[in-house]
């Protein structure tokens, strides 16, 4: 970075951006912005800089993970606060954005939470969105201002791609048919065939697995998702594949959420190891995972895209290694 680039670019980060943030700061030789954030005794939130912003370039990294409302309110906060300092633009970098899971009316009377969430970002004072593998790529269209969608998919499959002489005869499998495309691109990078696992999802926690379309017998399992959540749906897929032969099972997402009873289900499958990224901070309760879990970091991937955005240059090139988007 250049001395000008260090006087105009600053990155903040908010209580779950921190990690990160330091990292795509360090990427970029670059020293991350100071501000406080302050919680009073009845909840209320303050955000106060420590650093002069007017007329500068600034980036706030997010994640929007548990606990979801506060997470969010705080992201609103500091968007508001670099508003109001003068910023010359504001960017949300939000790794993981909450309630993109709710992002159509798929019966009466539901909200369409995702849509409200980026009119708040919008309203707060946001210029621009940054954000990483979104449940559905459509959310994109609900913001009124530019976003930027990235895929930690260059990141996992270079993991993969280290191991391969280890995994043997492989078989990429997708959890869902929603996630077919995703599955497809990882198949091709890796030289595997390609199965599907029939999901029925009866609830927010609740899934069911039907069937299996294709064949993994004697192979080397990778299923890929955008996120685990509680964990159902993978660990009902590594049975399924187990069933039918599979030698050993190995997942990947992106975003780690682990809730619920997800660490112990993960403990107690047979999956033999567990691949996520940075995207949502790994927690005491994840740490139970250490014996499965590889956590890969994206924030040379969020730094160089963020270097490419202050520079006003394509950041296209970020997204030729990508996977493609579910839905």
């Amino acid at each position: 970075m250049s001395a000008t680039d260090r006087e105009q670019l600053k990155i903040f980060a908010g209580t779950t951006g921190r990690a990160l943030a330091q990292s795509m700061c360090d990427h970029l030789e670059l020293p991350i912005g100071q501000a406080q954030l302050t919680t009073f005794p009845d909840g209320e939130l303050l955000v106060k800089l420590d650093e002069d912003v007017r007329g500068r370039d600034c980036y706030v990294v997010q994640s929007c993970s548990d606990p979801v409302n506060q997470n969010i309110m705080e992201l609103l906060v500091f968007i508001d606060c670099l508003r109001r300092a003068s910023a010359r633009r504001i960017t949300a970098v939000i790794p993981y954005l909450g309630y993109a899971r709710q992002d159509r009316k798929d019966e009466g009377r539901v909200p369409i939470t995702a849509k409200l969430v980026a009119n708040l970002i919008v309203t707060a004072g946001a210029q621009r969105v940054l954000c990483m593998d979104l449940h559905a790529a459509q959310i994109q269209g609900f913001f009124d201002i530019p976003v930027d969608h990235l895929t930690a998919a260059p990141v996992i499959s270079e993991h993969f791609r280290r191991i391969r002489g280890e995994l043997g005869e492989l078989t990429i499998v997708s959890p869902d048919v929603g996630n077919v495309k995703v599955a497809n691109m990882y198949a091709n990078l890796l030289g595997a065939d390609l199965a599907i696992i029939d999901k029925r999802r009866h609830s927010g926690s609740k899934v069911s697995v039907k069937n299996l379309i294709g064949s993994v017998d004697g192979t080397t399992v990778l299923m890929f998702d955008d996120m685990i959540s509680t964990a159902g749906t993978v660990c009902e897929a590594a049975a399924v594949v187990r069933e039918h032969g599979a030698k050993e099972v190995h997942v990947a997402c992106t975003h780690g959420l682990f809730v619920g009873m997800a660490v112990e289900r993960l403990l107690e499958s047979g999956i033999r190891s567990v691949i996520t990224t940075d995207t949502v901070p790994v927690g005491s309760r994840q740490k139970a995972l250490e014996s499965k879990l590889v956590v890969l970091s994206v924030a040379t991937l969020l730094g160089e895209a963020v270097h490419r955005i202050h520079h006003d240059q394509s950041i296209s090139a970020l997204f030729t290694h990508g996977a493609g988007t579910k839905r």
